[in-house]
């Protein structure tokens, strides 16, 4: 068999499996009954937002137990000659930049889903004034 008839049995054999589908979900996601993709509720919502901040708080001082005793070792392996000081240097301050990156995005998170909530119950407020202000009220009751 030819390089370009194995190709085209291949592209065939491939081909045979294949299935589109446009605009549309299956019919039943699966995961339970409903249409919701994604429901949280507030104390949900306020969990992750505390593990978050927790996990902010661990890390600005776990994260940098280290950073001493790093810096402290690679000068001493400079000032003996070894090359590896520097390099040890090196992974300590990518090692201090990777934390304050993950403090930052645990704070991020921690704000937003505060935000989040804040807001939420601002709007749900002033829907429930604007309701009980308004005619439709009488009719909802």
């Amino acid at each position: 068999m030819s390089f370009d008839e194995e190709w085209s049995a291949a592209r065939a054999t491939a081909a045979a499996g294949v299935t589109m589908r446009l605009n549309q979900a299956p019919a039943d996601p699966g995961g339970g009954a409903g249409g919701a993709d994604l429901a949280l509720d507030q104390d949900q919502i306020g969990a992750v937002g505390s593990e978050a901040y927790k996990l902010h708080s661990r890390l600005q001082t776990d994260g940098k137990h280290a950073a001493t005793a790093t810096a402290e070792a690679a000068a001493a392996l400079t000032r003996e000659g070894f090359a590896s000081g520097a390099a040890l240097l090196k992974a300590g301050n990518l090692w201090e930049t990777q934390v304050k990156t993950l403090v930052a995005a645990c704070a991020t998170v921690s704000n937003g889903l505060n935000y989040s909530l804040s807001s939420h119950a601002k709007d749900e407020q002033q829907l429930h004034a604007d309701f009980t202000a308004s005619a439709i009220d009488k009719y909802l009751k």
